[in-house]
């Protein structure tokens, strides 16, 4: 999961970050709406912290420009402000959540669990696949029962991978979606997070490489006859 923070103040923007990678989750920071907006249009986000009070375009008009680019992604608004009136604006901007300043950063983290639980259409909080249990609440994972022990890099490109449900996931996609601004695009730091991943998994080997394409999850017996491959 990638999540966009968009924030003025940066000792709460970096803690929001840092605790946030905690989680296995990447993070980008804005510090005010024109950024927000620029990063909006050159990135893929899964979600958005907005705050409302940002300098440039506020976080209300930026919340406002997401929902009429039709982007979908979901919006969790930051305030200072408790009043019912401030959190009906909000709602009514289109956020889907709100969490009012200070607040504890596992409520945040639960949070947005949630909201990408609903953005992927009701998916199920723990998703099971091929011998796999991926929750990420816990940030567990089983397969066929034993727990895994996962660093937060591997566990973010097993969530992606999971999620598609047997597709083929790019190099790219892994790189844009588990990694943040800072990660070098001529990187192979996806093909070595992959390759450890699958050791990590054990064998029969369950993360399968389509040779120019991607890396996907072998979900059954058949997929022998797809072209995948192991590296």
């Amino acid at each position: 999961m990638r999540v966009l923070i968009v924030e003025d103040e940066p000792y709460l923007a970096e803690a929001v970050r840092d605790g946030l990678r905690l989680e296995a989750i990447a993070a980008d920071i804005a510090p005010d709406g024109d950024a927000a907006l620029e990063l909006l249009g050159v990135n893929h986000y899964d979600l958005a912290v907005l705050d409302r009070d940002v300098p440039g375009p506020s976080g209300d008009e930026v919340a406002r420009r997401m929902v009429a680019s039709g982007s979908g992604i979901p919006i969790l608004m930051l305030t200072a402000a408790d009043r019912i009136d401030d959190k009906a604006s909000g709602f009514q901007l289109g956020a889907d959540d709100y969490l009012t300043k200070p607040f504890d950063l596992r409520e945040l983290v639960l949070r947005l669990r949630a909201l990408d639980r609903r953005r992927g259409y009701c998916r199920p909080p723990v998703r099971e696949t091929a011998g796999l249990r991926v929750d990420p609440f816990r940030r567990e994972v089983l397969r066929d029962g034993r727990p895994v022990a996962l660093t937060r890099k591997q566990f973010a490109v097993l969530e992606v991978l999971v999620a598609a449900e047997g597709g083929v996931v790019s190099a790219e996609e892994l790189l844009e979606r588990a990694w943040d601004l800072n990660a070098n695009p001529f990187t192979n730091a996806v093909r070595i997070t992959v390759s450890t991943l699958r050791k990590r998994l054990g064998e029969p080997w369950i993360i399968g490489t389509v040779p120019g394409v991607g890396y996907r999850i072998d979900t059954g017996p058949g997929d022998g006859g797809t072209g995948a491959e192991r590296d």
